[in-house]
């Protein structure tokens, strides 16, 4: 991927993640432009940053994303790179009738949201030179959480979907998948602090390490997210899982 000189949108880039990766890709001279539903959090990530843009874009709703689509194109003629990085992430027990609204919106957003948008963009950002798509999953892609099963179940197919899109785009578009481990970010109450969790910036600093590395690596993984992505690779999943869920339970409760 091409570090500089680049017309970028990143999704979520109101705050954590999406807002340090679009801190980190302005800083090198690229304009970027970040998208979310309150314009408020939008323009306190912006600051008096130059060539940095905030849309407001409803990733819930299939006419709101053809629209920002459309509206994107329009304003922003120059894009060519797509961040798929807006999440959320809801804690749900499986072992008890329960209302599927966390379920469904977690689908709609962390899944449905990437894919309409890609698919709203696709053929522009085919036009582009140095196109690429980045897709933000989640170590939790390769070994789940049990308290959040949906979320894992969708950062699950965003992996899968972006091996299929890569294979599909190539020669296109690059097509790149982020994968972070926990980090302290305001994804759920109390990750900010958590103990245990990899700090923002740290983490940050470690991924556009990777970026800039040549050629880019198709799946940008910092150290600490290796115990999940090769689990299965080394034949340790199961024990894994456990692992994972038992540490995640204590230090949720440590806060």
């Amino acid at each position: 991927m091409q570090m500089s000189g680049n017309t970028i949108l990143i999704t979520g880039g109101g705050s954590g993640i999406g807002e340090a990766l679009a801190h980190r890709f302005h800083d090198l001279g690229n304009t970027v432009i970040i998208a979310g539903r309150r314009m408020e959090a939008l323009e306190k990530a912006i600051g008096q940053r130059p060539r940095m843009h905030a849309l407001t874009l409803d990733i819930e709703s299939a006419e709101g994303v053809a629209s920002f689509a459309k509206r994107l194109v329009t304003e922003f003629p120059a894009v060519n790179v797509l961040v798929n990085n807006a999440g959320i992430m809801r804690f749900e027990a499986l072992d008890r009738f329960r209302d599927l609204s966390d379920a469904e919106a977690t689908v709609t957003t962390n899944l449905l949201g990437p894919i309409r948008l890609t698919n709203a963009l696709v053929e522009h950002l085919a036009g582009q030179s140095n196109a690429a798509i980045i897709n933000v999953s989640s170590g939790l892609a390769f070994v789940p959480l049990v308290a959040a099963p949906t979320y894992s179940a969708t950062k699950a197919a965003i992996h899968s979907y972006t091996v299929a899109m890569r294979e599909a785009l190539e020669g296109k578009v690059e097509v790149i998948e982020l994968v972070p481990p926990a980090v302290q970010t305001d994804l759920t109450p109390g990750q900010a602090t958590r103990p245990g969790y990899l700090p923002l910036e740290e983490f940050i600093d470690e991924v556009m390490s990777l970026f800039q590395e040549r050629p880019t690596p198709r799946e940008i993984l910092v150290e600490r997210v290796g115990f999940q992505r090769n689990a299965e690779a080394e034949h340790r999943f199961d024990a894994s899982v456990k692992t994972l869920n038992e540490a995640a339970r204590k230090a949720r409760e440590a806060v």
